[in-house]
């Protein structure tokens, strides 16, 4: 049986479930029994004129951006991170193509409608056709989140945005990693964490195969704790925080204009 924390989420006026912001206690232990308790986390800034909140999350994306580039995850002109713009719905912003991750301002964005036209940006309005292939039909698809990731067919990507359903993630073979989120931080996080558990899995495969064993499978209560503790969307939003705070203090408000 699951940990009572692990699977226990908040519920609404009508007894529906929807994620809970406070931290959970290790398995077993209740909130009642703890000697300490674990904060409420922060939520996301909410606004009220979406022209304000297009500017912030604008802001948001070039930081992304310089994450990317400083954790080596552009290849060459290769990789986009999208944006849905609170204004025009059906629109998103992305990298232009051939602009390097670690220099992108928020200047620098292009605003692509879902035929791919680019409708309004900065000086570089090269649109690569990867990032609107994929990104379009995810858009489209899940009108909750923002996305990550690249491929080369129209086809390709509607299959994606198919596999991908209502989940956070996609590992395509031969390809990559693909992270989706209702946040452009939760978004980053999300992908960086996938990162270093692939790795830490492909290590562990090797080591544990190397000397003729497997590897000790997660049991499900922790795997259910954990989801608890940094799956849900607010987790993942401030989980990314602390990335976020480093590229505003390593490039102060460069990557803002």
């Amino acid at each position: 049986m699951a940990p009572p924390s692990a699977v226990s989420p908040d519920r609404t006026s009508d007894g529906a479930n929807k994620p809970s912001n406070i931290a959970p206690h290790e398995p077993g232990l209740s909130e009642s029994k703890a000697k300490v308790q674990m904060p409420k986390l922060p939520s996301p800034p909410k606004f009220t004129d979406k022209y304000a909140e297009r500017d912030f999350l604008k802001g948001r994306l070039a930081a992304a951006f310089r994450i990317f580039g400083k954790y080596g995850f552009d290849e060459g002109v290769a990789g986009h991170i999208t944006l849905r713009d609170p204004v025009q719905p059906d629109t998103f912003w992305v990298n232009p193509f051939g602009v390097a991750f670690s220099m992108i301002k928020k200047s620098d964005l292009i605003q692509v409608d879902e035929e791919g036209n680019i409708i309004d940006g900065g000086e570089v309005r090269l649109l690569n056709a990867a990032a609107f292939m994929i990104h379009s039909a995810v858009h489209q698809a899940r009108p909750d989140v923002i996305f990550n990731g690249i491929v080369l067919a129209e086809k390709e990507g509607k299959d994606i945005a198919a596999c991908l359903g209502d989940k956070k993630a996609v590992l395509l073979r031969n390809h990559g990693l693909l992270t989706v989120g209702a946040t452009i931080e939760a978004t980053v996080f999300w992908f960086i964490s996938l990162e270093k558990c692939c790795q830490a899995q492909l290590a562990a495969d090797a080591a544990a195969g190397g000397r003729g064993h497997e590897t000790i499978k997660i049991h499900p209560d922790d795997a259910a704790f954990t989801y608890k503790t940094i799956g849900t969307p607010t987790a993942g939003w401030f989980s990314a925080k602390p990335l976020f705070d480093v590229v505003a203090k390593d490039f102060a408000d460069e990557y803002l204009q």
